[in-house]
């Protein structure tokens, strides 16, 4: 006779417990026990574990060379050709897909969307457990997805979702999401860690066996991360994040792990009253409302693979109190505080007693190092009231001694500058290109073009 219970695991030393205690009395380390699943027998003697590891048998193995090939496999196409891409060219079926973001940003938008475009050949199901039939028809009336083969239903049981997904029915299931699910057999509330291991477990089964592919949408914390425990993120095949701000702008989906294509692709959307929309020329986009003033630089960045310019605005004023602000949208501020450093060190300029405020136009962010330059650049221009020539883009790293360093593929960064009528790209001297003004550091960079 097996029973079940709830335990307490550290998620440091992996020590037991039959309840949670803010601190683990094993390691002395404070919030490191997590709910776990278990099964032990009616005596309490044996687990579960040790009882398989008595029934289970030798696996039968061969030689990688001996092993055939297997077809590929059929994939969804979901509508955004960039979405496809950053998928390795659709969704694969019998695959699992994560899908995060802040509330609000426009989830079950995009996959009301994705909805509409498969199931015109293909039959699907979305599953929610947020929202009433009423509402998710309202949102499908507006999006056009009004197929004959795109069925719905409100259920919060991962067993009742299991099945349905292994009846194999369905092309795609649409499960919004995972943490107001909840299996029968645990009694914890839906969202808990052992709520969402099991539940995540449960469905990633059901979409094997049958072959069906399942997008399930996740919650995120305050921080970004994924709410829940992290070993959700290692059982899917893919994860995609959806970033952005939620009140305009430009919103970005970007793989953050995918077994079936590259994690370096990017998808960039706009929302508007019929959804949400490719972004087919985000640079022309970006500068369109552009205003060539001190402490504007135009940056040559890659999202993925793809070139994008954009705006880095930089405001710097006297400041009012005796510690200096420093204050950045879009951009890492402890990458900030390191090049101001770099500034006042390698150039003399002086910043200790100035608030500094970095902007970048349209809700992007960038995590490209090549947006070094352009950024002190920017905070030297706006503290010296003088413009850079608006027919100028920048890129370039900043190492600690001021040196502008090489950066990843800057032939498609000088494409993208000639395409959209730039006349020459402030750069390191490593491009061989004659459209690269180029520059060996931060202090030959800013006494010949920010002081002209």
């Amino acid at each position: 006779m097996v029973k079940h219970k709830n335990e307490f695991v550290c998620s440091n030393c992996n020590a037991s417990f039959s309840k949670w205690s803010g601190r683990c009395e094993n390691c002395g380390e404070w919030n490191t026990l997590e709910e776990n699943f278990a099964a032990v027998e009616e005596n309490g003697n044996k687990s579960l574990a040790s009882r398989s590891r008595i029934s289970g048998k030798a696996l039968e193995y061969s030689g990688i060379k001996d092993i055939l090939p297997s077809d590929d496999k059929a994939r969804l196409a979901t509508g955004f050709k960039d979405l496809d891409t950053v998928l390795g060219g659709g969704i694969l079926q019998g695959s699992v897909s994560l899908l995060t973001g802040q509330p609000g940003i426009g989830k079950s938008t995009l996959l009301m969307q994705i909805c509409a475009e498969i199931s015109r050949g293909r039959r699907v199901l979305y599953v929610s457990g947020e929202e009433s039939a009423g509402q998710v028809k309202m949102r499908a009336e507006r999006l056009g997805a009004d197929s004959d083969e795109l069925f719905f239903a409100a259920s919060t049981s991962a067993n009742d979702i299991a099945k349905t997904i292994e009846s194999g029915e369905f092309s795609l299931v649409i499960v919004d999401s995972i943490q107001t699910l909840s299996l029968a057999e645990i009694a914890s509330a839906p969202g808990t860690v052992s709520q969402v291991n099991n539940c995540g477990n449960l469905l990633i089964r059901a979409a094997k066996s049958s072959d069906t592919a399942v997008v399930i949408v996740g919650h995120v914390t305050k921080d970004g991360n994924l709410a829940g425990p992290k070993v959700l993120e290692h059982l899917v095949d893919v994860v995609l994040n959806f970033e952005g701000d939620r009140y305009g702008g430009f919103k970005t989906v970007r793989a953050q792990k995918n077994r079936f294509g590259s994690t370096a692709e990017v998808a960039i959307f706009e929302m508007d009253s019929m959804g949400l929309k490719e972004v087919q020329n985000p640079s022309a986009a970006l500068l369109a409302e552009r205003q060539n003033t001190d402490g504007s630089i135009i940056l040559a960045t890659l999202e993925g693979t793809r070139p994008i310019l954009v705006e880095i605005q930089a405001l710097v004023s006297p400041t009012n109190f005796g510690y200096p602000k420093r204050t950045a949208s879009g951009f890492d501020l402890n990458r900030l505080n390191l090049l101001i450093a770099v500034l006042e060190r390698r150039t003399k300029l002086k910043l200790d007693d100035k608030d500094i405020f970095i902007n970048v136009v349209g809700g992007m962010r960038l995590n490209d190092s090549a947006a070094d330059l352009a950024v002190c650049m920017a905070i030297a221009s706006a503290a010296a009231g003088r413009k850079l020539s608006e027919e100028y883009v920048v890129f370039g790293e900043i190492g600690l001694g001021g040196e502008i360093r090489s950066v990843f593929r800057p032939d498609q960064r000088v494409a993208e500058a000639k395409k959209l009528g730039f006349t020459n790209a402030i750069g390191p001297r490593t491009v061989k290109d004659s459209f690269v003004l180029k520059v060996k550091d931060l202090r030959d960079a800013l006494i010949r073009y920010v002081n002209e």
